[in-house]
């Protein structure tokens, strides 16, 4: 592959940076999107990725940047619905304005902006791939973060959705993310020391990087995916152990339930 005109929202930082990077590294010609310019941009074998702002939240500016794209370039064969995320605060606390900010990221944001790139793919011949980045937060239970999982988890829904209504030119599919280190990571568990505990929940006895969402979605837009659409890819490791197992563990042979890892056999 390579030679792709490859569109990342959210794509200086984080995930979304390890997502540009992977392209990059592919050959790819990627457009990272963010509301801000970041300090350095996104570099791999020698490429850089173009900066161009935006919120994404707003429908008439992901239209234009779309048109923008397609005038520099003549084509969009991918875009990757990435940016996202949300604040801790308890549903019952925090304000219907809140929640709703949240949703209109998280969700709506995601649906506008694969509008404006089937609206391109659709014209092409060789059709185009759209991924959203969704999260285990939409699968099971989001405590602090209600909104954020109600919308991951009607991301779902959305891709699977698109996919049909789209097919057979644009395919649509979706990442389904665990725990994955971040500096936003660091930050959210209180440093080191909770990541560290935090990935100790996880089987694969690590949490996610960058590069293993990206691995993931450059699988998803290459040829060798040709007939996957409307697919939902989980990259988290395994997910979590349950906890009451490891409740159990612990009870029968004393330890902490900090100390049980769940290397259980």
């Amino acid at each position: 592959m390579g030679g792709r005109v490859v569109v990342v929202t959210g794509g200086t930082k984080g995930i979304g940076r390890g997502i540009v990077e992977r392209f990059l590294a592919g050959g790819d010609d990627v457009i990272a999107l963010a509301r801000n310019a970041p300090d350095e941009l996104p570099s791999a074998n020698g490429g850089e990725a173009r900066f161009l702002p935006l919120d994404v939240r707003d429908p008439e500016g992901v239209n234009a940047l779309v048109d923008k794209v397609i005038e520099d370039h003549g084509r969009l064969d991918v875009w990757v619905n990435n940016a996202g995320g949300s604040p801790h605060a308890e549903a019952a606390e925090a304000s219907p304005r809140f929640h709703a900010a949240i949703i209109d990221l998280n969700l709506t944001a995601c649906l506008h902006g694969a509008q404006a790139a089937n609206r391109a793919m659709q014209a092409q011949d060789a059709g185009g791939s759209i991924v959203n980045i969704a999260s285990v937060s939409g699968t099971r239970p989001s405590p602090g973060t209600a909104a954020y999982g109600a919308a991951k988890a009607g991301l779902l829904n959305l891709t699977e959705t698109l996919a049909v209504e789209w097919a057979p030119r644009v395919r649509v599919n979706a990442v389904t993310a665990g725990l994955v280190a971040t500096d936003d990571a660091v930050d959210h568990y209180g440093g080191p020391d909770g990541l560290a505990r935090v990935a100790a929940t996880v089987p694969q006895g690590r949490l996610g990087t960058p590069a293993d969402v990206a691995a993931a979605v450059w699988f998803l837009c290459s040829e060798e995916a040709a007939f996957v659409t409307g697919a939902s890819l989980a990259v988290h490791g395994g997910n979590e152990w349950p906890a009451f197992l490891r409740a159990g563990r612990a009870a029968s042979d004393g330890r902490p339930l900090d100390e049980d890892r769940g290397d259980h056999s």
